[in-house]
């Protein structure tokens, strides 16, 4: 009997798209309300009664059964040929949901948001990202020169999400002498966006002729840089003319520049940031997966060196900008990924947070971070590519000692692995560890 029930999500939503490819597919009655509003519907106490982070896509089974992850939703309303006919097959299945997610999506992200205005270039992590792209492709083309579908005879769960997932790389980047070499994917790719079922939910797809680079118009744009004054224009200095032609002497050879210590002036410290990072992870849970917050908070305040350390508070200054819930995290995730120079010099908790003004919802950035000095360490560290992100986030030092605020801020952020995040809805957690 097939599967029925409500998903509840927002017009073209990409990762919803996978779900009702998947119900075409299989029959199942999948219904989505027209009134649902994101920020709004899943911010009430019946929708976080039952999906409890407000996440979206959720869905809602006409038995009751509630499920708020994409891929657990698409394998629950897919049949069995979807889901794999043999032990052997659902477990392709499965590696290629994975290999869709943890390999082609990531690299993917980080060649493409950029050609958005989403994110700002960055050559080597772009390059990185491309090599790692034919790398997947590569895989995929040799797999595919004998086979139409990537898991048996028919289209498969492992196709819907995998097809889902490469479509920005097809839309943007893989012009036609990028994709020359990868003909058996592109054959791949373009029969499955032309089944039926495909077409039911996505009418129209085209492929692009030119790779898309860079936009920096639209970049700027969408992340402004707000509050900072011109410099003013340095006054031209008078010279002297000179009666006789003296010899210059040649330049001397520079000399190689030193390593700034960017902290020389903080005092040695009993603090062991490896260990505070070991110890949270390992408590930092719910009870039932052996969590013991009270043991965190016990160890912090008890270790902690307020005079070779300090707290801050950081929130994104343009958050507003931020209006959908993969894109904000992926832009965290790129941020934490570059702060890897300075990883052992302090710690981060940063959440992606869902807020509502009015009718418009966002998606907010904001965290705590332990910082080693008392001054705004990513500023210090400019040159070694510490401010590249942070100088996009308004710093703001805490006094947890001293201060029952600053304290409850700092315990409520690191609390959130254990559901302890007050008054706002958490989408996701990143941590610098």
């Amino acid at each position: 009997m097939a599967v029925s029930g409500t998903l509840h999500t927002y017009p073209n939503n990409y990762n919803a798209n996978k779900i009702l490819i998947a119900a075409a597919y299989s029959g199942a009655q999948v219904t989505t309300p027209s009134d649902f509003q994101l920020g709004t519907t899943n911010t009430t106490d019946e929708y976080l009664g039952k999906f409890p982070l407000g996440s979206v896509p959720a869905f809602e089974d006409s038995q009751g059964v509630c499920l708020h992850e994409t891929n657990a939703i698409a394998y629950y309303v897919s049949n069995d040929t979807l889901r794999g006919n043999n032990p052997v097959d659902k477990a392709l299945v499965l590696q290629y949901l994975e290999f869709a997610d943890k390999e082609v999506l990531p690299s993917a992200c980080t060649w493409v948001y950029p050609t958005l205005g989403f994110k700002n270039y960055n050559k080597q992590e772009t390059e990185k990202a491309q090599a790692h792209i034919k790398k997947c492709l590569n895989l995929l083309n040799g797999f595919l020169e004998s086979r139409t579908f990537l898991v048996g005879e028919r289209v498969t769960l492992a196709d819907i999400v995998l097809t889902c997932n490469m479509m920005m790389l097809y839309a943007q980047v893989l012009d036609v002498n990028f994709r020359e070499p990868y003909g058996n994917v592109t054959r791949w790719f373009t029969t499955c966006i032309n089944q039926p079922q495909f077409k039911q939910i996505i009418p129209s797809f085209t492929m692009c002729e030119k790779m898309a680079v860079f936009d920096n118009k639209r970049y700027q744009e969408l992340h402004p840089k707000k509050g900072k004054e011109p410099k003013p224009k340095q006054e031209k200095k008078e010279t002297k003319k000179e009666t006789k032609k003296e010899e210059k002497p040649a330049p001397a050879a520079e000399a190689p520049k030193k390593k700034v210590d960017h902290f020389a002036d903080v005092p040695e410290s009993a603090w062991n940031m490896e260990d505070w990072k070991r110890f949270y992870s390992n408590n930092a849970k719910y009870e039932d997966e052996g969590g013991d917050f009270e043991a965190v908070k016990t160890y912090l305040w008890e270790k902690f060196d307020p005079a070779a350390y300090s707290w801050w508070h950081a929130e994104y200054k343009y958050n507003d900008e931020n209006t959908t819930d993969w894109m904000t995290a992926n832009l965290v995730d790129g941020m934490i990924s570059r702060l890897e120079g300075c990883r052992k010099h302090c710690f981060g908790q940063t959440l992606v947070l869902e807020r509502t003004q009015g009718e418009k919802k966002h998606y907010a950035v904001t965290g705590v971070w332990l910082l080693k000095g008392q001054e705004n360490m990513f500023q210090k560290g400019e040159d070694d590519g510490w401010y590249y992100d942070m100088e996009y986030h308004a710093l703001r030092k805490l006094d947890p000692l001293n201060n029952a605020e600053d304290k409850e801020c700092v315990e409520s952020y690191l609390n959130h692995r254990c559901g302890g995040m007050k008054d706002e809805t958490v989408c996701s957690g990143h941590e610098l560890k």
